[in-house]
């Protein structure tokens, strides 16, 4: 149970006081273009949600309406505004998976901005430099905040992306609950300290199993956001051909076809897929991960056949991330690694109460108002190699903030050298990823399965 104090909220409340204008003064700094969109209001609130078959489920957590986050649409170079009102009676923020934006609307507490308080708001704004799929979520309270709903899809558009025939998004993502219908404890201490918690309920855009339809014949894209705050997928397509042509927003080097893909928490998955030529045959997109395999979505071929060819797809536009120069970078030795169980730094974000992981052997267990030093500084434009290493019996999906890695090298499997923000961290894995620190500011590296993060496996990167 996430665990707070009345201390350190006023503790908190004298560290922040006045600063509920950095978003409106960050983004004056920004330039003219920035006052031109109509903000989107993101409500974070308390709703009740059809998501078992028994009841509602109450203290459902959302951003402004009875279901499912607003999958939001936006344009590559196009200023982008959200309005956060904070309707919750804890604080919240929200950082933009994914996006390489100003360190000012990273949403992470302390590092980047004040928390936003029952009742207050905040104003994000920022001109998303890629294309992709990417997704929203808190960067406070994670586990309870996100295990209870708060997980939005974002598409940011490129219009000189190839067209087709239709476009489906899902949000992949488990929930903990009972036979009632209801929430259950979020987490246990003995799964934190191992592969994380599952839930007990999956859905697929909040639903179970939906189906959805798509001319036959034809050329689908097919979006999917893994927001779960635990589960690994390994994914696999029955009944059609489909390529993989993005990971974690940015186009893969070499498209190829999905037979089975291990994909984690945070991370994002852009095929496309040729429908079945007859109506009425159902495609099924499954996990097979672990001992009982799941189908996720069903999708129906409907109509005369388009008799399309997936060669028709042409390339994605390649995201403007820049390349790091391997000759001259520095390498930055991480090593994901547990700790002795102790007790966590209390937190105004919430904390488990357990520290079970870090990195580097250094546990950052909560959002604190004097967070631990950086795990390394890199100067502002020169290129480095993070060579991360995983000696622990346990896949680790680490995410960075802020900036795009590309995968160099892997010593447990071959790799395409893709462009990511989220890689999964095999077992005795040993990877290099390599970035150049064009992003200045405190950006956040850390786990994606939320109770590795919140237990510790969570340290920042200065670039200055």
């Amino acid at each position: 149970m996430a665990q707070f104090s009345r201390r350190n909220l006023l503790k908190a409340s004298a560290l922040v006081a006045g600063a509920y204008g950095l978003g409106i003064g960050a983004a004056a700094r920004f330039g003219p273009a920035f006052a031109q969109p109509k903000p989107v209001l993101l409500e974070a609130r308390s709703t009740d949600a059809a998501l078992a078959e028994t009841a509602a489920t109450r203290g459902v957590m959302t951003y402004g309406n009875d279901g499912m986050p607003p999958t939001l649409r936006i344009a590559k170079g196009k200023p982008f505004a959200a309005r956060l009102e904070n309707r919750l009676d804890e604080p919240t923020t929200i950082h933009w998976h994914g996006l390489r934006i100003d360190n000012r609307m990273d949403g992470v507490p302390f590092l980047t901005q004040p928390y936003v308080y029952t009742g207050d708001g905040f104003d994000y704004l920022f001109t998303p430099p890629d294309a992709g799929t990417f997704w929203y979520h808190p960067h406070c309270n994670t586990l309870t905040q996100m295990g209870r709903g708060m997980t939005g899809m974002l598409i940011v558009e490129d219009p000189d992306d190839p067209v087709f025939d239709a476009e489906i998004a899902l949000n992949l993502r488990d929930w903990r609950l009972g036979g009632n219908g209801q929430f259950i404890e979020q987490f246990k201490a003995r799964d934190a300290a191992k592969a994380g918690t599952y839930g007990t309920l999956r859905t697929a855009n909040w639903q179970r199993e939906p189906q959805y339809d798509a001319p036959a014949g034809g050329l689908l894209r097919l979006r999917l956001v893994i927001s779960d705050v635990t589960r690994i997928y390994s994914l696999k397509l029955n009944g059609a051909e489909a390529h993989v042509i993005a990971i974690d927003g940015n186009p893969v080097p070499n498209r190829f076809a999905l037979d089975f893909l291990m994909i984690g928490p945070g991370q994002r998955l852009d095929l496309a897929l040729r429908m079945p030529d007859t109506e009425g045959t159902i495609v099924e997109l499954e996990d097979i991960r672990g001992s009982k395999p799941k189908i996720l979505a069903r999708l129906r071929a409907t109509g005369p056949s388009l008799k399309r060819d997936l060669r028709d797809i042409g390339p994605l536009g390649r995201n403007p991330v820049p390349e790091p120069d391997l000759g001259t970078a520095q390498n930055i030795p991480l090593v994901l690694s547990a700790t002795a169980e102790n007790a966590a730094v209390d937190s105004i974000c919430g904390t488990l109460g357990y520290s079970f992981w870090a990195i580097n052997k250094r546990p950052w267990p909560g959002d604190t108002a004097d967070p631990t030093a950086p795990l390394a500084e890199m100067k502002l434009g020169k290129s480095y190699v993070l060579d991360v290493a995983n000696p622990t019996p346990h896949i680790h999906p680490i995410h960075l903030h802020g900036m795009s890695f590309k995968v160099v090298s892997s010593s447990a499997r071959p790799v395409q050298q893709f462009v990511s923000d989220t890689y999964l961290i095999l077992p005795d894995e040993k990877v290099q990823l390599a970035v150049l620190a064009d992003n200045p500011g405190d950006w956040v590296f850390h786990c994606h399965i939320i109770e590795h993060q919140k237990t510790g496996m969570t340290g920042y990167l200065r670039v200055a």
